[in-house]
């Protein structure tokens, strides 16, 4: 950053200056004496005609004299820092406003000609060698009788004409330190607003490179910068979480893999050394394929997590009865709820309730619901599955009267391979990946599902879908399922 973006605004600002100063020193100091060149001679020039009108006339007129003349001539002179002169047709001086008296011997300026100043009326220079010094130099002709019969001139040093300019310049300088003094402030603002805000985000993504997602940016502002660095830190966390979720997933994924796999090598090694004798090898070799199943199953929910997350999973979606998939899902765990005495309450709004969702995932998300709270409900217990339709959605409700989930544990059961340590310790079966699967399917068809569980008390699942526009006229149904129980309890297999 120090030697890139930074150094090039800093360069520019001094490029800037220097440009800026190379023009208003050449460029500028040009036009500045133009312009007082320009303003001296028009001003010089109305008084060249006005000395020629009032005075030089007068004494052709024979009114004054060359000496009344010369007197008012010299009060300009002062009036105005200048020298002037009066001029014949043939070039010689009459009056000098320099000199204390009208000389008997005028001089005869040579080679004088006044076509030579063109259609200017003035020039710059010594006039035919008349001074030793640069002049401004302003003619104006005395005219009567539409003849012209001699010249006013007034000339002005240009050394006071560039002191003109010079002072101008000076203010010009002046205004120019000023305003690049500003702009300095306006460098060293955007230095704190923005250069200084960069760096920071620079060191934090070379933080975030080294795997330091722990690097809290600081934000300072409201601005598109502040948003950035807010963005920046949540993405850390976020990436930082997922680490510390990566690792925990490998984790688990071995204690799973590596239990089963424990006892299949174990038990396979008892049968081929002879610990286990022929005759109980039947016993142990189910147990093998038990736990050669739960791999099976393990592997499955893997790969269907998997396809989600990659985004390949494809919704086969269609209009049906969300009522008749609860009642065939419900309808498959008749076995169990009967060896539990638990009873299954289905409570229907409609009749019918027709929703636009892929039913095969849907009745997948319902299984394991329902599997879910029949393992975790106490015997002689009920399990209410309810469906009310609401604003466009159907409302899906699980709920069951068992353990609940302990509080902190609620968050949680939403991650791959999550069950809580009464859970691994009674139930083998769960994978953990059941409501990590159900969420995805949940949420492949753009919709949410919400745990409420007390522990001790109970939990209720509640997912909604879209209602379909097929809905056709229906009556209250609310079905029942038999009672069935149990005597087994047990911790929730929490996704």
């Amino acid at each position: 950053m120090k030697t890139t973006l930074y150094m090039k605004i800093l360069l520019a600002y001094l490029l800037f200056g220097l440009i800026s100063f190379f023009c208003i020193a050449s460029v500028g100091s040009w036009l500045a004496q133009t312009y007082v060149e320009e303003d001296a001679s028009e001003s010089l020039y109305k008084e060249a005609n006005f000395i020629a009108a009032n005075y030089v006339l007068l004494y052709e007129e024979n009114e004054f004299t060359l000496e009344d003349v010369q007197t008012h001539i010299q009060a300009i002179d002062v009036y105005l820092n200048a020298d002037i002169w009066v001029l014949d047709r043939q070039g010689r001086i009459l009056i000098r406003s320099s000199e204390s008296g009208v000389s008997q011997t005028p001089s005869v300026i040579e080679e004088f000609d006044p076509v030579d100043m063109g259609q200017s009326y003035y020039t710059i220079g010594t006039f035919y060698d008349m001074f030793s010094e640069e002049m401004l130099s302003v003619m104006a002709p005395i005219s009567s009788n539409l003849k012209t019969s001699g010249y006013v001139l007034i000339h002005t040093p240009m050394a006071d004409l560039l002191q003109a300019r010079d002072h101008i310049l000076n203010i010009t300088y002046i205004c120019f330190l000023i305003f690049f003094g500003c702009s300095f402030l306006i460098l060293l603002a955007f230095h704190f607003t923005v250069f200084r805000p960069l760096a920071q985000i620079t060191r934090a993504v070379q933080e975030y490179s080294t795997g330091n997602f722990r690097y809290l940016l600081p934000v300072e502002s409201n601005d598109e910068l502040g948003r950035l660095s807010a963005s920046l830190n949540y993405m850390a966390a976020g990436i930082g979480s997922a680490e510390e979720y990566q690792k925990k997933f490998i984790a688990n994924i071995s204690h799973d893999f590596r239990s089963p796999l424990t006892s299949i090598k174990g038990y396979v090694e008892a049968m081929l050394d002879g610990t286990i004798p022929p005759d109980m090898q039947e016993k142990y070799l189910n147990i093998v394929l038990f736990e050669t199943d739960r791999l099976n199953k393990l592997t499955s929910g893997l790969l269907t997590l998997n396809s989600y997350d990659t985004k390949t999973m494809y919704l086969k979606k269609s209009d049906f009865d969300i009522n008749s998939v609860i009642k065939n899902t419900a309808a498959s765990f008749e076995g169990t709820c009967t060896a539990r005495r638990i009873s299954i309450q289905l409570l229907f709004e409609d009749h019918v309730q027709y929703v636009y969702a892929d039913m095969g995932k849907i009745q997948q998300v319902l299984y394991n619901l329902i599997d879910n709270a029949i393992k975790f409900s106490h015997a002689n217990s009920e399990i209410y599955v309810e469906t009310t339709s609401k604003n466009d959605k159907v409302f899906i409700s699980v709920k069951d009267t068992g353990i609940g989930i302990p509080k902190e544990s609620i968050p949680k059961i939403w991650e791959r391979f999550y069950k809580t340590d009464l859970s691994r310790g009674k139930d083998k079966k769960g994978t953990g990946l059941g409501l990590a699967i159900t969420k995805e399917i949940i949420q492949a068809h753009g919709e949410n599902i919400n745990v409420i569980s007390t522990e001790g008390v109970g939990t209720e699942f509640l997912f909604t879908l879209p209602l379909s526009k097929k809905v056709p006229a229906s009556t209250p149904d609310r079905g029942l399922a038999p009672a069935q129980e149990s005597d087994s309890q047990q911790q929730y297999d929490e996704a």
